[in-house]
């Protein structure tokens, strides 16, 4: 066997809180790589209402790579939620008509772009990723952590805001895990490799 199927929706027998997030997200905008999943205490079908602000007018897209943990109840702000902060007032007349449709002419709301979560990040209960944050690979983010700005590959982070708790591994060691990158390896790879990654030895990888 080569591991769980990828396109299996609940990978678990008779467990369905946990989902493999791509077979189950419909939004075009919301793009999710093999493997990812998400675990609600209640309903995995929750993962879409948890992406708050997401309008296709917008534009922007919630990019999720592989191999990710994600618990009940993390929540992304994206950036239909912006209001303007450098103007007089912060409040969306626009939005309202009724002689107030011209508001926003020639201007446009702030667009911190796409919310991109790189490959085996764990995003902890409770956590919120704000808009246009970008998680590197392997990071953990902490329960009840409000992420605000980039988190650095291999980094766990915690806090309101978000900040620096320590590095997972030595620079070289991370350096070396993103050239790897074992998560773009074939299943079959993965497979042989299963022991060696939850190990802590890199020379252990058998790189066949």
């Amino acid at each position: 066997m080569n591991g769980p199927d990828k396109n299996q929706l609940f990978p678990l027998e008779g467990y369905e809180r946990l989902c493999f997030l791509k077979n189950m997200v419909k939004n075009p905008q919301i793009i999710i790589g093999d493997y990812t999943y998400y675990d609600d205490f209640e309903d995995a079908h929750n993962f879409e209402k948890n992406v708050k602000y997401l309008f296709d007018f917008v534009g922007d897209k919630l990019i999720i790579g592989k191999f990710c943990m994600i618990a009940s109840g993390a929540t992304f702000i994206m950036n239909g939620a912006n209001h303007l902060t450098h103007s007089i007032s912060s409040y969306p007349f626009a939005v309202f008509g009724n002689g107030w449709e011209q508001a926003m002419k020639g201007k446009s709301y702030p667009q911190k772009g796409d919310t991109v979560i790189g490959n085996d990040v764990w995003i902890g209960y409770g956590a919120t990723i704000m808009p246009g944050v970008n998680i590197g690979d392997g990071a953990i983010i902490a329960s009840n952590s409000t992420v605000t700005k980039d988190v650095a590959p291999y980094t766990i982070v915690g806090g309101n805001p978000a900040r620096e708790i320590s590095k997972r591994f030595s620079d070289e060691k991370i350096q070396k895990l993103l050239n790897i990158q074992w998560w773009n390896w074939p299943i079959e790879k993965i497979t042989r490799n299963v022991q060696a990654l939850t190990g802590n030895n890199l020379d252990e990888l058998d790189p066949n």
